[in-house]
């Protein structure tokens, strides 16, 4: 990629997702349809760039930062308040969005890895489009808001073990049960680091110059990820954790505000490298599977939200509020079928097929659940009308 290709390209992604913000929709879509247009594949029309070492690259670090970002999300305080909704929610949303999933996947792939990159990928909603979403709709103060917090917490710690086993997994039955016990030691590891190290690691970065602080945590982000890589599991799973383990510091705060334009520019270009891999001439082999799929993630994302809200003592008004926010699906989606395209385990034509149904996916969900969010309270209204007593 030369400088000017890097400036076409984020000239692009500024002005699709400058359009996709004035129609409120998230910018998520509008940079993989930035590489789509870009690319080498089909269309062929406007191809200027192909994938290289420097894209792979800037993807790889575009990765790191939004799951080191997603990561600082979680802190232990956030898990016990949420109690309740986190496990009934969370136990729900598994049950029948992570079935549907698989269903779709054994059906598409048959027993393979393949079906459970599908099930991954329809399971987990995406984190940064349902936030927004309940920011840019003012929903943050809402009752049901704490549900959704919870059920997308549920997913992260699910997702950080499903990771590392869509990276390396699906070969023999030990070396996978060896990968999955390494995934859980090390996830045990950062969760045991955020709860008894966060002072020492406090008083280290507070003295620590502005500079070097920068610097500090880059060095911590990026060792995370190569000790999870060196380990044999996925770069992934360790940035998620070095965020887990920075979330209960007093420097979180400043964390996110100084790495956040970071995150968005290296994240734009993240959606942009996974843009450039989907092939559009795939969409004959998936176009039933993507229809099948985002019928039926409504259905499971609205159903699983209506018992989980319902025992949690929410009305259906509000459960349909819940599940509306966790339609729209994104950056998990793509993580696990980019991994998913680097495992020699699944043949080369699965891949490409996994990478087209999950770029196309996306672009699909994300536009469907952002209208369902903003149009939400008033299908509730009519859904479900409020009881009126009749008079005798």
């Amino acid at each position: 990629m030369t400088l000017a290709q890097l400036a076409i390209t984020v000239a692009l992604l500024a002005g699709l997702g400058l359009v996709a913000s004035r129609f409120g929709l998230s910018a998520i879509p509008a940079y993989i349809t930035a590489g789509l247009l870009l690319g080498p594949n089909e269309p062929k029309q406007l191809s200027l760039i192909r994938p290289s070492d420097v894209t792979e690259f800037v993807a790889e670090v575009g990765l790191v930062f939004l799951l080191f970002f997603l990561g600082l999300e979680f802190t232990l305080n956030r898990l016990l308040r949420s109690g309740r909704h986190l496990a009934l929610g969370g136990a729900f949303d598994l049950l029948l969005a992570g079935t549907v999933g698989l269903a779709l996947g054994i059906a598409a792939f048959g027993l393979s890895l393949a079906a459970v990159v599908v099930a991954a990928a329809v399971y987990v909603s995406s984190s940064a489009i349902a936030v927004k979403g309940l920011i840019d709709f003012r929903r943050l103060a809402d009752d049901e808001t704490d549900l959704v917090l919870a059920i997308l917490l549920f997913e992260d710690l699910a997702i950080a073990f499903v990771l590392g086993f869509i990276a390396e997994g699906g070969g023999e039955g030990a070396g996978t049960a060896a990968i999955a016990a390494k995934v859980l030691l090390f996830i045990a590891a950062a969760l045991a680091a955020a709860r008894w190290l966060s002072r020492p690691i406090d008083r280290a970065l507070d003295r620590l110059p502005r500079e070097f602080f920068l610097l500090a945590i880059v060095a911590f982000v990026a060792g995370a990820a190569a000790l999870a890589g060196a380990l044999g599991l996925s770069e992934a799973v360790g940035a998620l954790m070095a965020g887990v383990v920075l979330s209960d510091t007093s420097v979180r705060e400043l964390i996110e505000d100084r790495f956040f334009s970071f995150r968005d520019l290296f994240g734009a270009l993240f959606f942009f490298a996974f843009g450039l891999s989907i092939d559009l001439g795939a969409i004959a082999d998936v176009w039933w599977l993507l229809a099948l799929a985002v019928v039926l993630t409504v259905a499971a994302k609205l159903a699983g939200a209506q018992v989980a809200g319902r025992l949690g003592a929410l009305s259906p008004r509000q459960s349909l509020n819940a599940g509306a926010a966790l339609v729209a699906h994104g950056e998990f989606t793509i993580i696990i079928a980019q991994l998913a395209a680097s495992n020699a385990q699944i043949s080369r034509e699965d891949r490409a097929d996994l990478v087209a149904f999950a770029g196309l996916y996306v672009l699909a969900t994300a536009v469907v659940g952002i209208v369902l969010m903003k149009e939400s309270k008033a299908l509730g209204r009519r859904l479900f009308a409020r009881p009126t007593l009749v008079a005798e």
